[in-house]
C-alpha cells in the first residue's frame, strides 16, 4: 500500500471481491472513515486517502491545489490490486473525489458508482479566502460550529496547530479548484443532510448535471459531519456495494430509474430523490 492511501480495518476478512475507496473531509484523516470498516461486508475492502499533512505524513508539507492531489492519488490507486469499487468522498474530499474519478475514467479504470458527499456540486464557487485566512482561533469557533472539533480540544493548541495547517491547504485548494470542461459517465449518488449549517442542501441535485450516468440523491439529518455516524455509514455503505460481485442482483451498480424510487426498507428517517 502507497503513502497515499491506507487499507481501514482488514485482520482476518477474506479476500476482497470489492473495494470502497473514501476521501475525507479538509484536514481529515484517514481515521475519519473508522466507523465504515465496521460497518461494511466482510468481501468489501475500505482503502482511505491519506494526504501529505496528516496522519501518518502529519510531517510533510499540505499541498494547495487539487490537480497534484488527484494525480498522485489516481497513480497510486491504479498500482493496487484490480477490484471492483466505488468512490466516496466527504465535503473537501468529493471535489478530490470528483476528479479522482474523471482521472481512473482516463485510465480506463472507472468506478462502478461516485458518492459525493456534503459538497456543492463545481459550479458554483469554491471556498471564501476569508475562511483560510482566519485567525487560529477564529478557525477553531468555526470548526466548532459546524461540528468538526471537540469542546474539549478547543484548549490543546499543541494537538490541533497540525491539522489548523492541514485545513487551511485544503480550503485554499477548494478555493482554487474551477469546475473542467466535462463531466464524468460515471452514477453518481449526492449524499447531504437537510440541516447542514455549511452546504445549501437545495443545491446537491445539481450534481447531476456532472454525469451523463445515473443520479440519485440521499438526504439525512446530522449536520455537516453526519456521515461519520455509523447508522448514516451503514446506509450509504448499502449503497455503495450494492452492485458488488455476489450481492443480490450483482453485477453493476443498477441504474436510478426516472421517477422517484421507494424509500429503501429499514430506513424509514432517509429521504431518497432520484432522477436520471
Amino acid at each position: 500500500m502507497s503513502s497515499w492511501w491506507t487499507t481501514i480495518g482488514g485482520g482476518a476478512r477474506p479476500a476482497p471481491r470489492f473495494r470502497v475507496v473514501a476521501l475525507p473531509h479538509a484536514g481529515g484523516w484517514p481515521s475519519a472513515f473508522r466507523s465504515w470498516w465496521q460497518v461494511l461486508p466482510a468481501d468489501v475492502e475500505l482503502v482511505v486517502a491519506q494526504l501529505p499533512g496528516r496522519g501518518a505524513r502529519i510531517g510533510e508539507q499540505p499541498l494547495t491545489r487539487v490537480e497534484p492531489l488527484v494525480d498522485a492519488l489516481g497513480r497510486c490507486l491504479a498500482d493496487l490490486p484490480e477490484l471492483p469499487y466505488a468512490v466516496i468522498g466527504h465535503s473537501f474530499g468529493s471535489v478530490l473525489a470528483y476528479e479522482l474519478t474523471r482521472t481512473m475514467e482516463q485510465k480506463g479504470l472507472a468506478p462502478e458508482l461516485l458518492a459525493v458527499s456534503a459538497r456543492q456540486p463545481p459550479c458554483f464557487a469554491g471556498e471564501p479566502p476569508s475562511t483560510r485566512l482566519r485567525s487560529d482561533a477564529d478557525l477553531l469557533e468555526h470548526l466548532l460550529d459546524i461540528g468538526g472539533i471537540a469542546p474539549q480540544l478547543m484548549d490543546r493548541a499543541d494537538l490541533v496547530r497540525p491539522s489548523l495547517r492541514a485545513i487551511r491547504a485544503d480550503l485554499e485548494a477548494m478555493e482554487r479548484y474551477e469546475r473542467p470542461l466535462s463531466g464524468t459517465g460515471v452514477p453518481i449518488l449526492a449524499l447531504g443532510a437537510a440541516d447542514d449549517p455549511v452546504v445549501d442542501a437545495d443545491r446537491l441535485h445539481l450534481w447531476s448535471l456532472e454525469t451523463t450516468g445515473g443520479f440519485r440523491r440521499l438526504m439525512f439529518t446530522g449536520g455537516h459531519f453526519y456521515l461519520y455516524e455509523a447508522p448514516h455509514a451503514a446506509a450509504v455503505a448499502r449503497h455503495l456495494v450494492a452492485g458488488r460481485p455476489g450481492a443480490p442482483g450483482g453485477g453493476r451498480v443498477p441504474r436510478p430509474p426516472r421517477r422517484p424510487a421507494p424509500l429503501p426498507a429499514g430506513d424509514p428517517e432517509h429521504s431518497l430523490e432520484e432522477t436520471s
